[in-house]
């Protein structure tokens, strides 16, 4: 598969941002907001975000695909954070190394090591590490991963998307042939090593994408940059909001955009940033056309063990106007059964 910038870091705006004292659209508990301003991060700039590639960024939870005692496995996103007991410690170690910095990192630097370390958690790429210890960033969080295990209740939607016992995960793509248009399809997780994914859903995130239902719920993989975005915004706030808002323009009827750079990092700009609101009526994710190309012949899945799997190649050849009407196909395929 084509290497897409995988998301393993909290990824910047590409704008400067402010924080107003606000009460916050995107999150009810948190009384503040933070918005762009029309400025772009110089970093972004020296990261040639002119001639980045642009794609949809998308509404739901993170996940890795990586091994796991020897197989392909999925892994869903933990970032450790400091409980009651250890943030009293973690501020005396902040406190420690910003005056390592004053004192112009004279000595050896400050380290700061977990005493609660969940079982298999690894640190996402790109977390320092100082005596092989991973250190947290100025809030105290680890970005990392933990396997997800196949019989925990709150891993029930991530597991409806695998299947981890012959290796396969469901994905949603752009069809390489039509390009506004989608397909689903089954993909051997041991091709997605070391890609990050969306996952996204019926019960995933309120799923403003509208995919599936109570009765048939319905729960795929999103690589990370394999959504593009047609047509993307100028750099220039005003020109990035008119491009959400416009009736216009169906592209911009997104929760965001995620630029990748020559250079790997990436950048993104969310509705919220711009003080619009999300989820949105119809999402351009929704309304394209989309092909169910789930073939399971050759890996011998039991008609025993039902799964999405089993239930999607039923259908296989078949289409559909938009992601949100899949569930009509399997209540129709259920009904002539």
């Amino acid at each position: 598969m084509e290497s897409f910038g995988s998301v393993q870091q909290k990824i910047s705006c590409v704008f400067k941002t402010a924080v107003l004292e606000e009460q916050s659209n995107k999150r009810s508990y948190q009384p503040y907001k933070v918005v762009a301003v029309d400025e772009i991060r110089q970093q972004a700039i020296e990261d040639n975000i002119r001639v980045a590639r642009a794609t949809e960024k998308l509404d739901g939870t993170c996940v890795y695909i990586a091994e796991f005692c020897g197989k392909p496995w999925l892994w869903a996103r933990l970032d450790r954070k400091p409980n009651k007991k250890s943030d009293k410690n973690f501020k005396k170690f902040h406190n420690q190394k910003q005056q390592w910095i004053r004192d112009g990192k004279q000595g050896k630097e400050p380290i700061f090591q977990w005493n609660e370390v969940p079982e298999n958690w690894i640190p996402s790429s790109g977390v320092l590490l100082i005596d092989g210890l991973p250190q947290p960033d100025e809030n105290g969080h680890i970005p990392g991963w933990v396997p997800v295990e196949q019989k925990l209740k709150q891993y029930v939607w991530h597991m409806s998307s695998v299947d981890l016992d012959h290796g396969l995960g469901l994905v949603l793509r752009e069809d390489s042939e039509r390009p506004s248009d989608l397909v689903v399809e089954v993909k051997e997780l041991c091709d997605l090593l070391g890609h990050t994914a969306e996952l996204i859903g019926t019960n995933v995130n309120a799923n403003p994408y509208g995919i599936g239902n109570k009765k048939n719920p319905l729960h795929m993989l999103v690589i990370h940059g394999s959504i593009a975005v047609k047509n993307p915004p100028i750099l220039k706030l005003d020109g990035v909001k008119d491009w959400f808002e416009s009736s216009d323009n169906n592209n911009g009827r997104v929760e965001g955009v995620v630029w990748h750079c020559p250079s790997g990092v990436l950048y993104k700009i969310h509705r919220h940033h711009l003080n619009l609101s999300w989820p949105i009526k119809e999402p351009q994710l929704s309304c394209r056309k989309i092909y169910i190309c789930v073939d399971v012949s050759k890996y011998e899945l039991s008609d025993d063990k039902k799964s999405i799997f089993t239930d999607l190649a039923k259908l296989q050849g078949q289409s559909c106007d938009s992601l949100m009407n899949i569930h009509e196909l399997c209540t129709e395929e259920n009904e002539t059964r």
